[in-house]
C-alpha cells in the first residue's frame, strides 16, 4: 500500500506554497525546505521575513491570503508578531486516518528514502561468566533500535562482541586439559546448568592459578598455543563457548529476544586480522612505535601531568587488546559488510576508548563521509535508593534473578484481575511473563539512554503512571471494548464533527510515523515510549468524555468511535512491538 502523508506534511505543503507565491525570493531558501520541524512553515515566518527585511506580521498576513481553507485547513489566522495558528478540519483528520487504518501492517507509515546498512553491536556477555543486571542495558536498547531501524527499512545486521578471548581463557583451558571432563557437553545440560558448570570450572582455575606457580606458568603458554591455533587447545576452547551459549540463549529466551547463532562474533573472530589492522596503521602513519608497543596518540586526549593518553594497538610484549579487536572488527564491518552506519550500544564508561577507536579509524580511512559510526553509550542501572544495584551481600545482581523475579511480581498482578477476565492458568502465566518482561524492557527505554535510571520492580508492575503494565492494560481494554461491540463495526465517518478529545487522539495517532522516524535518527527510543504513553493517556481521556458503547451513541457515531479505538490498539500494539515489549489482548 502507498504510504500516507502525515498531517503535518500536507499542512506544510500548503504553507510552503502560499510563502512561495507571497515572496517569490525565498521559494529556493533551504528554511523551506528543513525537515527536521514539520511546523517549521506555521511558526518560522520571522526568520523569513528579517531575511527579506519585511515586517513579519504583514508578511504573515500576505501568506494567510494565499491559503485556501475548507479542506485541509479549516481555519488559519495571525497571532502575536507573526506566527500562523491552524485548525484542521475534521474530514480531513478522519479521512487520514482512515488510509492508516486500512494499511494495518505499517499504518501508512512510509520507509526511509535512503535506507542504508546498520551493523548494530549490542548485547555483548562474556563466556565463562553469568550475565548480570550490566549487562541488561546494552540487550535491551540495542534490540529497540534494532527494531526501529528494520521498521524504516534500513538494512540491520546485528553483532554480539563477546568477550570469548584473551589471558583469563589460557588459566581456563590448561585446567581442563588437565582435568578432562569437568565440564559436561552443551547439549546435555541447560542454561543454568551450563553456566553452573563454567563458574565451577572457573573458581577452581583460579584458585589452582593463585596457588600454583607452575600451573600459572602452563596458563601463560596455554595463552600462546590458543593465540597460535593449536588443535587441541581450541577444541577444549570451543568446548566452553559452546557451554556459555547456551546460557546466553537461555538468558535472552527469558527477555524474549531473538539472538542468531551466526551473529554472535566475539573478540576471537578477529585474532587473524589484528596483526594485519596493525600493520596497516603503521603503514599509514596512524600509529607509532612507544616504549616497545605500537600505539595512536591524540593531541586533545591527555590525562596526569598533561601527558598523551595513547590508544594501545599491539603490547610491547606482542599481545593484541581491544583496540587491536575493535579496529579489526571495523574494518571487517566496513569491507565485508558494506556497512553505511556502525552503531555500538556499550557502556558510557567507554566512551573514552571509542571516541580514540573511531577517530584511529577516520585517520586509516576506514571511517568516512560515507561510513560513520556512532557509541549510544548508556547509563548505570541503580537500585530503588539511588544506589548502584547490588545484592543485600554487596555482590552484583544476576540477571536471571532480577528477571524470575520481575516475572513473579507481574504474575501475581495478572492473577489478581485472572477471574474477572476469565483467564485461565495458561494465560496467566504466559501474560505473567510479557507484563514482567515488558516492565523491565520499558523501564528501562522510557529513560534517556545516556541517564541512569532506578531499577524499582514495585514502581515497574504498577498499573498506574508511566509503565508498561499500564499501557499493556490500555491495549487489552481497547480490545475489550471491540468485542463488546457486539453487532457494530469500526468504520470512519469523516461527515462527523470530532469532539475536542476525539481530535486530539486523532492528531496523536496521525504522528506515530514522524515520531518513529525522530526517534530512530536520535536513536532514542525512549521517544517511542513518551508516544505511546501519551498515546494511552489521550485514549484514556478520549473513553471517558465520549461514550463508545454505554450509554450508546447514534450508529454513525458509535463506529467511528470504534474505528479510533482499534486504530488506536493497532498503533498501541506496533509501537510496543518496536520496543520489543509484547501486548496480551486479554489481562
Amino acid at each position: 500500500m502507498a504510504p500516507v502523508k502525515s498531517l503535518s506534511d500536507a499542512v506544510n505543503q500548503q504553507l510552503t506554497s502560499a510563502i512561495s507565491a507571497t515572496l517569490p525570493e525565498a521559494s529556493a531558501d533551504p528554511l523551506l525546505r528543513r525537515s527536521d520541524r514539520a511546523d517549521f512553515q506555521a511558526n518560522g515566518i520571522l526568520a523569513l521575513a528579517k531575511k527579506a527585511k519585511s515586517n513579519p506580521r504583514e508578511l504573515a498576513t500576505q501568506v494567510v491570503a494565499q491559503v485556501t481553507t475548507g479542506g485541509l485547513i479549516k481555519d488559519i489566522e495571525v497571532s502575536g508578531p507573526g506566527f500562523l495558528n491552524l485548525t484542521l478540519t475534521d474530514r480531513a483528520i478522519t479521512e487520514n486516518l482512515a488510509a492508516r487504518y486500512a494499511d494495518p501492517d505499517r499504518l501508512g507509515v512510509p520507509l526511509a528514502e535512503r535506507p542504508g546498512t546498520t551493523v548494530i553491536d549490542y548485547a555483548q556477555p562474556n563466556v565463562a561468566k553469568e550475565m548480570h543486571v550490566g549487562h541488561l542495558r546494552s540487550a535491551v536498547i540495542g534490540d529497540a533500535l534494532r527494531g526501529m531501524l528494520d521498521f524504516t527499512g534500513e538494512q540491520t545486521i546485528g553483532r554480539h562482541h563477546i568477550g570469548d578471548w584473551g589471558t583469563q581463557f589460557g588459566m581456563l583451558i590448561q585446567y581442563l586439559f588437565e582435568n578432562p571432563g569437568e565440564l559436561a557437553p552443551a547439549a546435555e545440560v541447560d542454561g543454568e546448568q551450563a553456566m553452573s558448570n563454567l563458574n565451577r570450572v572457573y573458581k577452581a582455575s583460579r584458585a589452582h592459578f593463585d596457588a600454583d606457580e607452575d600451573f600459572k606458568e602452563r596458563a601463560r603458554k596455554r595463552v600462546v598455543a590458543l593465540q597460535s591455533g593449536d588443535k587441541e587447545t581450541l577444541e577444549l576452547w570451543q568446548q566452553f563457548v559452546d557451554e556459555s551459549k547456551v546460557y546466553f540463549y537461555s538468558v535472552f529466551e527469558k527477555l524474549d529476544m531473538e539472538i542468531r547463532d551466526d551473529e554472535i562474533v566475539g573478540e576471537s573472530a578477529y585474532n587473524d586480522g589484528m596483526p594485519e589492522t596493525a600493520r596497516l596503521l603503521e603503514e599509514k602513519g596512524v600509529a607509532e612505535e612507544s616504549n616497545g608497543a605500537l600505539v595512536v596518540f591524540f593531541d586533545e586526549i591527555r590525562g596526569k601531568d598533561d601527558e598523551k593518553v595513547p590508544l594501545i594497538v599491539r603490547k610491547a610484549d606482542g599481545g593484541f587488546g581491544y583496540a587491536a579487536s575493535d579496529l579489526t572488527a571495523i574494518r571487517n564491518r566496513v569491507t565485508d559488510l558494506h556497512a553505511t552506519t556502525l552503531l555500538y550500544v556499550v557502556d558510557v564508561r567507554q566512551s573514552l576508548h571509542f571516541k580514540m577507536v573511531f577517530e584511529t579509524a577516520r585517520r586509516a580511512g576506514w571511517l568516512t563521509d560515507e561510513v560513520t559510526a556512532h557509541n549510544m553509550g548508556y547509563g548505570t542501572v541503580l537500585g530503588a535508593d539511588g544506589k548502584p544495584f547490588k545484592t543485600r551481600e554487596g555482590e552484583t545482581v544476576r540477571l536471571e534473578d532480577l528477571l524470575d523475579e520481575a516475572v513473579e511480581r507481574a504474575t501475581a498482578v495478572v492473577r489478581e484481575k485472572a477471574e474477572k477476565v476469565g483467564l485461565t492458568e495458561e494465560e496467566i502465566v504466559e501474560n505473567g511473563r510479557y507484563v514482567g518482561i515488558g516492565a523491565v524492557k520499558y523501564a528501562d527505554l522510557s529513560t534517556s539512554p545516556n541517564r541512569d535510571y532506578k531499577f524499582d520492580l514495585d514502581q515497574m508492575v504498577s498499573l498506574n503512571g508511566d509503565t508498561s503494565v499500564y499501557l499493556q492494560y490500555a491495549y487489552a481494554r481497547i480490545k475489550s471494548i471491540l468485542r463488546k461491540a457486539e453487532d457494530a463495526s469500526p468504520a470512519p465517518h469523516p461527515e462527523l464533527e470530532l469532539a475536542p478529545a476525539e481530535r486530539a487522539l486523532a492528531l496523536h495517532l496521525d504522528a506515530f510515523g514522524a515520531t518513529v522516524f525522530e526517534a530512530t535518527a536520535e536513536y532514542a527510543p525512549h521517544k517511542v515510549a513518551a508516544y505511546v504513553y501519551q498515546l494511552a493517556s489521550l485514549f484514556t481521556t478520549f473513553y471517558d468524555q465520549c461514550p463508545v458503547i454505554r450509554p450508546r451513541p447514534a450508529q454513525d457515531i458509535m463506529e467511528n468511535r470504534l474505528f479510533l479505538c482499534d486504530l488506536t490498539s493497532r498503533t498501541l500494539h506496533r509501537g510496543m512491538a518496536l520496543l520489543g515489549i509484547r501486548t496480551p489482548e486479554r489481562l
